[in-house]
């Protein structure tokens, strides 16, 4: 009993997107607020992007972010919790896997950074999801709505643009309205967004997911300020040339959930991706060195992340 839903407390979790619309309707409201603020495209300065099964949490002082953000979520929903007296925020990329202990993790994350602060309110905003035909965006909310119906805070749901309230026609093809957003750490502000720059070691990151892992990583270490990547392993992935001979569309067809709505670089990402898995075919030999992780440290010229060498 600890989904608070439009301000009442609920006994019972939504079991879909409509049920919640349904009992709701302000949440259209909410949804279309989002819509009608100007999509912005993020550039890397202070630009601390969140991956496909990635979270991380950061509180309004931190002097190495500016904006926490994420994209390219089509049946994934993209949940961003925050503590209203601090500010603190998290932000996750969820596509159904690992959800329940990412839930416990991000909300453990923003008390913590919260400590000090006055008191506030969990707030819970979901974003992406869109009506696909297989109905994988569904699923995704429901254990996102259930993980958090499980918790024994009261979290406020504050934004669901998910489901219908986040898909047009295309034609006769329903597609996302938007594919993702930036959350502003120092004011809270949230609005639709492009990352064009996703940060350090994307074909590491997007090898780990490619590879079967389902956890959800928690890249930003707050109290060093670096973002952090791994220690993990994968198997040596079989058939990778015959994966990489394949054409765009067999790629899209066979690998995406969703392949009518993909954005344009989705292909050519997955074939980054393996051939980054064909090189590196033992990562725990290859990149993570000594069990490390990969820390990278915000450069005060650039504004950009840089590898801290050891």
């Amino acid at each position: 009993m600890v989904l608070v839903l439009n301000g009442v407390l609920q006994d019972d979790c939504p079991m879909d997107t409509n049920s919640l619309f349904l009992q709701h309707p302000v949440y259209r409201d909410y949804a279309q607020q989002l819509h009608s603020i100007q999509a912005k495209s993020v550039g890397p300065v202070g630009l601390l992007y969140v991956g496909q099964r990635e979270m991380a949490a950061a509180a309004p002082h931190d002097k190495n972010i500016n904006i926490i953000g994420a994209d390219d979520a089509t049946t994934c929903i993209i949940v961003v919790v925050r503590h209203s007296g601090s500010g603190a925020v998290a932000l996750a990329h969820f596509d159904g896997s690992g959800v329940d202990e990412a839930v416990c993790t991000m909300v453990s994350r923003v008390q913590e950074l919260a400590l000090g602060y006055p008191e506030g309110r969990i707030e819970l905003q979901l974003i992406g999801g869109y009506r696909d035909s297989q109905g994988y965006g569904e699923d995704v909310f429901y254990s996102i709505m259930q993980s958090f119906h499980k918790h024994h805070l009261e979290i406020d749901l504050t934004q669901a643009c998910v489901g219908e309230l986040n898909t047009m026609l295309r034609g006769e093809i329903n597609c996302p309205i938007i594919y993702g957003v930036g959350v502003n750490i120092k004011t809270g502000e949230i609005f639709p967004a492009s990352f064009p720059d996703r940060g350090p070691d994307r074909q590491l990151r997007d090898a780990r997911i490619f590879m079967g892992s389902q956890t959800v990583l928690d890249i930003y270490d707050s109290t060093l300020g670096m973002l952090r990547i791994g220690p993990f392993n994968y198997d040596p992935l079989r058939g990778a040339d015959l994966w990489l001979s394949q054409t765009d569309e067999f790629l899209l067809q066979h690998l995406s959930s969703s392949p009518d709505v993909e954005p344009p670089h989705f292909a050519p990402q997955v074939r980054a991706t393996i051939r980054f898995i064909q090189e590196n075919q033992f990562p725990a030999v290859t990149v993570f060195r000594d069990n490390r992780p990969r820390y990278f440290r915000r450069d005060d010229a650039t504004g950009c992340w840089t590898l801290v060498r050891y």
